[in-house]
């Protein structure tokens, strides 16, 4: 086998329609585009939502909502992710080496979601919500 007698498989490559050679070809003359108006000539079209000048619908409708840039580096971490975790000492670099919270995390925030029967203690400025705290220290542990 040689470089130069290298082929595609037969059939595997198809021959792309030659549109506008004639009438005995079956799509010349207009080839296939209609009589006239916009959509008939050559680079005659319009951008994507346009609607002949009336206000487009992604106009119409109003702006609503908005999400922070500053998501990704925020974090929730679970009581009930707590206990599986099992640690006594719980800080930043234990949660992403548990892959708890991803690499880019700034600021983590433990709520109170499920149960926590471990003594934990919490520090590398973690923040929990008043109902965790609660749990943790009622566990016999401690948020710095």
């Amino acid at each position: 086998m040689q470089l130069n007698s290298i082929k595609p498989a037969e059939g595997s490559k198809k021959a792309r329609r030659r549109v506008g050679r004639g009438i005995g070809s079956g799509i010349g003359k207009t080839a296939g585009r209609g009589h006239k108006g916009q959509k008939s000539r050559s680079g005659g079209y319009h951008k994507v939502g346009f609607e002949g000048g009336q206000m487009p619908l992604q106009r119409r409708l109003p702006k609503r909502g908005f999400k922070s840039h500053l998501l990704k580096y925020n974090a929730e971490v679970s009581l009930t992710d707590l206990q599986r975790l099992g640690a006594a000492e719980v800080d930043m670099l234990t949660l992403k080496q548990a892959k708890l919270i991803g690499e880019m995390t700034k600021v983590v925030k433990i709520i109170k979601n499920g149960e926590l029967s471990i003594k934990v203690t919490i520090s590398g400025g973690i923040l929990a919500t008043a109902g965790a705290k609660a749990a943790i220290e009622a566990a016999g542990g401690s948020v710095a």
